[in-house]
């Protein structure tokens, strides 16, 4: 794939660019083009995922699962400091794998709104 089309995609890790790159395999160049934009628009960068974990501990925990649309877990991290900081730090260690996997489901969706069926991300 064009490396281009992937410098529309600030912070992008080897992890996420070999997901996109499985994801994307069989679609045209015209294709592949339309699914980056929208994605770009969808995506989480893994440092905004990060400093939205740390500012749980300055008082607004789990703001980093409201950015992700996880607004049950986000509620509780709220309403209980971020489980009195367990929570926040364990989401702290684990703030990759909790922006990849999002961005797994938005490569999904992406895939099935432009009508092609998401083989296994």
């Amino acid at each position: 794939m064009d490396n281009n089309l992937f410098n529309m995609l600030p912070g992008i890790d080897y992890e996420e660019r070999v997901m996109i790159e499985n994801a994307i395999q069989g679609l045209t160049d015209e294709q592949k083009q339309k699914f980056l934009m929208i994605y770009q628009g969808r995506r989480q960068d893994s440092m905004n995922i990060l400093i939205f974990t740390l500012l749980g501990f300055v008082g607004i925990a789990g703001i980093h699962r409201f950015v992700i649309g996880d607004i049950g877990l986000g509620i509780v991290y709220l309403l209980t400091a971020g489980l009195c900081w367990i929570g926040t730090i364990v989401d702290l260690v684990n703030y990759k794998s909790i922006t990849l996997n999002y961005n797994r489901q938005k490569i999904q969706e992406v895939l099935m709104m432009m009508g092609n069926n998401p083989h296994r991300v």
